[in-house]
């Protein structure tokens, strides 16, 4: 594991593009920014970026008013980040 003092999620610094299918560390990293950045149900961070991350990557992007196409790319982690470390939620 990989961690950065900075950061409330500790399990990468990597931000490859993650979509359907994608599994691994980052997947994990952002399961845990979506949970910091939402409220309502929590996602599993469980690495595995299913029909479920999708979804909330969806919601995510909708309400960051950005690119709504359930992939977590530059912008999304970009955003991701930004609301993670903020004491306020997206939505």
């Amino acid at each position: 594991m990989t961690t950065t003092d900075s950061q409330p999620c500790n399990f990468t610094i990597n931000r490859p593009t993650l979509k359907l299918g994608s599994s691994g560390e980052a997947v994990k990293q952002a399961q845990c920014y979506l949970n910091l950045s939402m409220q309502g149900d929590k996602l599993l961070e469980d690495g595995s970026f299913g029909p479920v991350t999708e979804a909330a990557t969806k919601r995510f992007q909708k309400c960051a008013e950005i690119t709504v196409d359930g992939i977590v790319a530059a912008q999304t982690w970009s955003f991701l980040t930004f609301w993670a470390n903020s004491p306020d939620f997206v939505c």
